[in-house]
């Protein structure tokens, strides 16, 4: 059975929508969009794909050793899919495994901030102030990233805009976001392609903190 839509912000209970209200509504947050996480299938990723109006970020091609562990989902059928996450793991250059999630999201969503660490909704005035500290190739446009601060420190997070959209990269641990994240990682929208891409087991970071 699938586990009940969370807060996108702070992954709490919601309550559902009723005969006075048709949002979902989170305690502390009020209304959002409910969030879910979908283990790694094709069924999820054209379940996703097809509702998503916002990007779903891969790298591609994927790091050596890297599968596809998961992905998550903002929105539900009155509002389509307005903040995504796909999640891909494999080995870090530490001994161990690490995990990286790319997240594409509206303002105001709050899924990057809540995976950051951080009470959000949004990235801090620092995005775009200043030159970035990273480029990503987003669909074959160099991409500026900023490193994201006071975020706990066993993970590394970037964030920036691409397609009008916030897009922000968390890794675990710290030293995988300086394996991927400055070596020119190349992002592809996953609603643009149809690709065979091959799957791990669900990620663990896409379970609720």
């Amino acid at each position: 059975m699938r586990a009940p839509p969370t807060c996108p912000r702070c992954f709490g209970p919601l309550q559902e929508p009723n005969v006075w209200s048709s949002s979902w509504r989170c305690g502390p947050h009020g209304e959002v969009l409910p969030y879910t996480s979908h283990r790694p299938s094709d069924a999820a990723l054209t379940q996703v794909r097809q509702s998503a109006t916002v990007p779903l970020w891969i790298p591609w091609p994927l790091p050596t050793g890297w599968l596809v562990t998961g992905f998550g989902a903002a929105g539900d059928e009155r509002t389509d899919i307005r903040g995504s996450v796909v999640a891909v793991s494999g080995p870090s250059i530490t001994d161990g495994p690490a995990d990286l999630l790319l997240i594409a999201e509206e303002p105001g969503i709050g899924l990057g901030a809540a995976y950051a660490g951080l009470a959000g909704p949004d990235p801090g005035d620092f995005v775009g102030a200043g030159p970035p500290h990273v480029k990503v190739s987003v669909n074959g446009h160099p991409t500026p990233l900023w490193h994201v601060p006071d975020v706990p420190g066993d993970r590394a997070v970037y964030a920036g805009e691409a397609l009008g959209r916030w897009l922000w990269t968390i890794a675990w641990p710290a030293d995988a976001g300086l394996l991927l994240v400055p070596a020119q990682l190349t992002l592809i929208d996953f609603r643009e392609v149809e690709w065979d891409v091959p799957f791990g087991a669900f990620s663990p970071r896409l379970a609720a903190e």
